[in-house]
């Protein structure tokens, strides 16, 4: 069973060490809760699939902690792009970019490009900065079962399996963050969040398509 902390500075320094020595962690975050590990941790990052039976086809999210996190997992970040970043970054709002070669394949499941988000949440953040490196993760459940914000809701088996869980208690809005590809044209929103069709095509000044696929 996973040590749980409290979301205070012992248990961000707690957490901080287990994601060092390659542990995996549940974190939570203004969305839902999540379970990672170090983005430098190929083998930690394996284990996350492992715990909640996840395919190795797909993909997990780079999780940072600021902007000068996400610069260094992409190759470029188009300039196109800024007014989208300054308008809902930090926040519930994953961008797919092509990746530097700091994010293993693993990760981005052998693709060349990646899901990046900037999460706003005090506790995810102190980490990130402790760390000094973004998290790789996803929702902590099982595959195919829901995603909470809720720390009592998380499956014993996901928790069971994991180094370290902060308890936050109700942490962030239960809905997850809004997945948009920018790597193609038409931009493309790949899972429908917080952040609506409307409020990003306000800021580009474009249209965007909506591919909803189920998270």
């Amino acid at each position: 069973m996973a040590r749980i902390v409290t979301a205070d500075e012992s248990g961000v320094e707690q957490a901080v060490m287990v994601l060092k020595k390659g542990g995996v962690v549940v974190f939570p975050t203004e969305t839902v809760y999540g379970i990672g590990a170090d983005i430098r941790k190929p083998e930690a990052i394996r284990r996350i699939f492992e715990i909640k039976a996840r395919g190795f086809t797909q993909p997990l999210l780079v999780h940072c902690g600021d902007k000068t996190q996400l610069q260094m997992m992409v190759k470029d970040v188009p300039e196109w792009a800024e007014p989208l970043i300054a308008r809902f970054l930090p926040g519930p709002l994953a961008l797919i970019f092509f990746r530097s070669e700091a994010v293993p394949e693993i990760v981005s499941a052998g693709r060349e490009t990646v899901g990046i988000r900037v999460v706003a949440n005090e506790v995810f953040i102190r980490i990130c900065e402790e760390l000094g490196a973004p998290i790789a993760g996803t929702s902590a459940n099982l595959s195919g079962e829901p995603a909470t914000n809720d720390f009592g809701a998380i499956a014993l088996e996901v928790i069971g399996k994991t180094d370290l869980a902060i308890n936050s208690g109700i942490s962030g809005s239960g809905c997850a963050s809004t997945i948009l590809d920018l790597t193609v044209k038409p931009l493309r929103i790949i899972r429908t969040g917080q952040i609506g069709k409307d409020e990003i095509e306000r800021v580009l000044g474009e249209v965007v398509v909506n591919n909803d696929i189920q998270p």
